[in-house]
């Protein structure tokens, strides 16, 4: 059994992703195109199909909810990053693999405010729910009166005054490092509107860093960019990486987010194990996400081998993902 399992209930950023009629049919057509001339005459052969000759975007997506991420699961407690729109279907699968029957304590980690990392809450069901404990963890003393302010009239039906768990907000000073379901935990200030923070996690030896919403300009090519230190050895490293490096480097300067390149390069000299690309770009569909994907992987190549040859024997990182809703990560 692995020491950690790290589920993605929320992968967008910014706003929700839509999905409509129109990509499902594309998806059908794709899907029926790639199966002419098979002979798909049993279930055995049709998940076959699917699973080994379809591509990701066709027979999958990448999802459509904004930032939750779950880092673990100890007996009744729950450690999550974010409250984004993910936390709802987080929420839902609580209840139907039964353990909403019994109490439980969430740890809600908010890496900072923006309404993309806050606006599932209003619709997480085990708040609504007596003998259940929420306690919000992080460093901005404007969290307890931001989560109240959305559930006010007329901006939603219920007050935040109604709710029936017991909740609690623990306002650290920044960058106080601190202990949660058998992890410790420590943090660094990002550069975002509004000043976002970093989690990194470890147990037993793992380590998972949890960047979101984070702006790395030319100081990233300092060789004491506390960046590296932050990122160092991570088993997994859950990376802002919204904007290509183009975007990221004209067109939305100072907007708060990085770039794939990025990702590949502070990945490589934190010689991080597995990068995974995060806050995925709300206007990019599944097509266009897998092919940014594949583009990364591509640079990763070309970085380990003509940039930085010599910078170590092995390759770092060695495993490059791309988020989606449902991705279970397990170290």
């Amino acid at each position: 059994m692995s020491d950690i399992k790290v589920q993605f209930w929320g992968s967008r950023g910014s706003i929700p992703a839509s999905f409509c009629g129109n990509q499902v049919r594309l998806k059908i057509f794709k899907a029926l195109e790639a199966a002419r001339g098979l002979h798909l005459d049993s279930e055995k052969s049709i998940n076959e199909f699917i699973d080994q000759t379809l591509p990701f975007s066709v027979s999958n997506s990448f999802g459509s909810n904004t930032s939750c991420v779950q880092i673990a699961k100890n007996s009744d407690e729950y450690l999550i990053c974010d409250a984004g729109s993910g936390i709802r279907d987080f929420a839902v699968d609580y209840f139907k693999s039964g353990f909403g029957i019994k109490s439980s304590t969430f740890h809600i980690l908010i890496s900072h405010l923006h309404w993309d990392h806050i606006q599932g809450f209003p619709f997480f069901a085990p708040a609504f729910i007596p003998g259940n404990k929420i306690i919000f963890h992080g460093y901005h003393d404007t969290i307890e009166p931001t989560f109240r302010n959305q559930m006010q009239e007329p901006w939603f039906p219920v007050n935040f005054d109604d709710l029936a768990a017991d909740i609690e907000f623990n306002i650290m000073k920044p960058c106080e490092p601190f202990s949660l379901c058998g992890f410790d935990i420590s943090s660094i200030e990002q550069q975002h509107p509004g000043v976002s923070y970093g989690y990194r996690f470890l147990k037993n030896g793992k380590s998972v860093v949890y960047s979101t919403d984070s702006e790395h300009n030319n100081d990233a090519y300092k060789e004491d960019y506390p960046f590296i230190n932050f990122f160092k050895d991570a088993d997994l490293l859950i990376f802002d990486a919204q904007y290509s490096l183009a975007d990221a480097t004209f067109t939305k300067v100072n907007w708060g987010h990085s770039s794939n390149v990025m990702g590949v390069e502070l990945a490589a000299r934190s010689k991080v194990k597995t990068l995974c690309m995060f806050h995925n770009e709300p206007t990019c569909d599944d097509f266009e996400l897998e092919e940014f994907l594949l583009n990364t992987k591509m640079y990763g190549d070309i970085y380990h081998s003509e940039v930085e040859p010599d910078m170590n024997d092995k390759q770092y990182p060695e495993n490059i993902i791309l988020a989606y809703d449902g991705l279970i990560v397990e170290l």
